[in-house]
């Protein structure tokens, strides 16, 4: 789930392959993002509020209008189910967490893949960014969370400690 930036709607990503927009004042499903081919697990809002990306095991990314309901872009590319997206703080681009072992940081306007991060040996469930926008940090069935620089797609750290899979980082 994640939260419009002035608190009003939520957005659910649900394993029945939607998505539902809700109106946190009344409780009210607003509206149903109907368009992907497999459950959806992860979404994220832009700061300003009118577009969503979602994450979905069907292996895609799909960048939503919050007002109209409408798929605008679907972000392919990943090999494997996609469990979470992470944004910008500027709202231009996505990054992606995959069960194919990568990363990929996707321009918001034209759908395309920017880069490839590569260094996890297992499904990577989760990426964060720094408030910048320069870092994206991911955790993964490694057991490992990783720190990346966004601009070269290089790691700059690999976290150990964790006895077992890592499956969320914030």
């Amino acid at each position: 789930v994640t939260v419009t930036p002035e608190g009003k709607q939520a957005v659910s990503a649900s394993f029945d392959n939607t998505l539902k927009v809700w109106d946190l004042d009344t409780g009210r499903c607003l509206r149903t993002l109907e368009g992907h081919s497999g459950p959806v697990h992860g979404a994220a809002v832009t700061l300003g509020g009118n577009r969503v990306v979602s994450a979905s095991l069907d292996s895609t990314l799909k960048v939503w209008d919050l007002d109209t309901g409408q798929a605008q872009l679907t972000l392919e590319g990943h090999a494997a189910s996609v469990y979470s997206v992470a944004l910008t703080p500027d709202g231009k681009r996505a990054v992606s967490a995959s069960g194919d072992c990568t990363l990929k940081s996707w321009d918001l306007n034209t759908g395309q893949a920017l880069l490839t991060l590569e260094g996890h040996a297992a499904t990577v469930y989760s990426v964060a960014l720094t408030p910048d926008g320069k870092r994206a940090v991911s955790a993964s069935l490694d057991s490992t969370l990783k720190v990346w620089d966004l601009d070269t797609g290089q790691a700059l750290l690999t976290l150990e400690g964790h006895a077992a899979t890592v499956y969320s980082v914030a």
